[in-house]
């Protein structure tokens, strides 16, 4: 039987936009500028602006007249990775997986808009357009994890109508509509040799069709491209436990995509030469699907005002990262078989802390901590797409109002990453990717605010 490469596997699930080890898994945390200050601590309670439209539309009620913001976040990623001993399928030969180190990080500029409008004294409107979930990452074509991934690049943008309902002047509710669009992009590298060793070619491989394996002189390419549209919902609830604290509860649905795309295939001549020798019509451009369910969330938030200038902000937040237990991938040509890819994903939390100084009517400065756990179980189970680890959040912003109509957010986050190791098997050649990742982030905000 002629193997297939991990396709759409892992990286499918994940479709997002910009390399993001930022959040755990490969959830995207940049939502606002002014909630990036404060490592986004008290997000579900706060409710200073339009982005509670994200974070928990029962926050509306907080608003007053209407309000626009357009935010972006800049994510500078560095994670270089070292090998540490990869190795080739032994059951097909064995030996040392050889190629290059590389540092397949990207940079992306996230965007973010929200508008809220207040209808009467019960009711506001709010309406947002944000990036969830995401991830992109780019290796070389000689990288020694080639076979496992070369390009990842996935996006999610979801539209979020929202309203709040002010059930008394302690008690808000709200509820959103989330209409999300998700696409991708995920290629790798195909060991030519190992597809002719798994299918009986023998010495006649390397003899006749001048296949070695792990040559990355015979590697074939395999890129395939998905998209699709779904729909999710969130609710919140508000509640001030006195004049100067309250607690915000959030709940995000989960949202299950259908992705349907193609699969673009590109044989080595040997390859070639062996697939049309066995009369075989494998490894050839065929339409592909799969399904993906991202994460519900969960997050508790509390925001107390110590007085007029200083504010605590806490918040713990839950996803469920166990719905990514694994990935079969649908392949239209009968002569191509199913891919089917483990991982096994634990549920996560984060955990955050932050405090507000208003200095005077026209200044606001912001610090936070935060614990942002990784779902990942092991190294067995980690992947070059997806490189991830606990993480610990350093974050500090401010704010500036310039009128009674224009203000802006600053924010700036640096992590910390624990060690990320991977020992992982594709589960379609049997190669082992062995070594390390070196990773530094770093996040810039900037949004502003029109107030009418």
């Amino acid at each position: 039987m002629l193997l297939t490469k991990r396709t759409f596997a892992v990286p499918a699930l994940t479709l997002l936009v910009s390399s993001n080890i930022n959040a755990s898994g490969f959830s995207i945390a940049e939502h606002s500028a002014s909630g990036m200050g404060s490592a986004f601590a008290g997000a579900s309670a706060i409710a200073e602006d339009a982005s509670t439209t994200y974070f928990n539309p029962a926050g509306l009620s907080k608003l007053k007249g209407k309000q626009y913001i357009f935010a972006g976040h800049y994510v500078s990623v560095s994670s270089p990775y070292t090998d540490a001993g990869s190795n080739l399928n032994p059951s097909l030969g064995g030996g040392a997986l050889t190629g290059t180190n590389d540092d397949g990080g990207t940079s992306p500029l996230i965007p973010n808009f929200y508008y809220a409008r207040e209808l009467n004294d019960k009711w506001t409107f709010g309406f947002g357009i944000n990036v969830p979930f995401g991830n992109s990452s780019e290796y070389s074509d000689t990288w020694v994890g080639r076979y496992h991934a070369t390009k990842s690049e996935i996006t999610t943008i979801n539209f979020n109508p929202s309203a709040s309902y002010k059930v008394s002047d302690k008690l808000s509710v709200g509820f959103g509509i989330n209409v999300q669009y998700i696409e991708a992009t995920l290629a790798n590298k195909l060991d030519s040799a190992a597809i002719c060793l798994a299918a009986g070619g023998g010495a006649a491989c390397n003899g006749v069709f001048g296949l070695s394996l792990g040559n990355a002189a015979n590697d074939s390419n395999q890129s395939l491209t998905g998209d699709d549209w779904s729909l999710g919902w969130n609710v919140g609830l508000l509640y001030d436990i006195s004049n100067s604290t309250r607690i915000g509860l959030a709940y995000r649905s989960n949202i299950n995509h259908g992705i349907t795309g193609t699969s673009d295939f590109t044989r080595s001549t040997g390859l070639n030469a062996f697939l049309v020798n066995a009369g075989s019509s494998a490894f050839t451009d065929t339409a592909a699907s799969t399904s993906v369910d991202l994460p519900e969330t969960i997050s508790l938030s509390l925001a107390h005002d110590f007085d007029s200038k200083w504010t605590l902000l806490a918040d713990a937040t839950w996803t469920k990262w166990s719905r990514f237990d694994k990935i079969v991938i649908d392949f239209s040509n009968p002569a191509q078989a199913n891919s089917e890819i483990r991982e096994e994903w634990d549920d996560s939390f984060r955990y955050s802390l932050g405090v507000n100084y208003k200095a005077d009517s026209k200044w606001i400065y912001r610090a936070g901590l935060a614990l942002d756990q990784t779902p990942v179980p092991s190294a067995e189970r980690m992947t070059p797409r997806i490189p991830d680890s606990d993480r610990t959040w350093l974050s500090l912003g401010f704010g500036y109002k310039s009128s009674d109509t224009f203000s802006i957010d600053v924010g700036f986050s640096h992590l910390l990453f624990d060690d990320i190791n991977i020992n992982n098997t594709d589960d379609s050649f049997g190669h082992t990717l062995t070594g390390s990742y070196d990773v530094d982030v770093n996040i810039f905000s900037a949004q502003f605010n029109w107030n009418f």
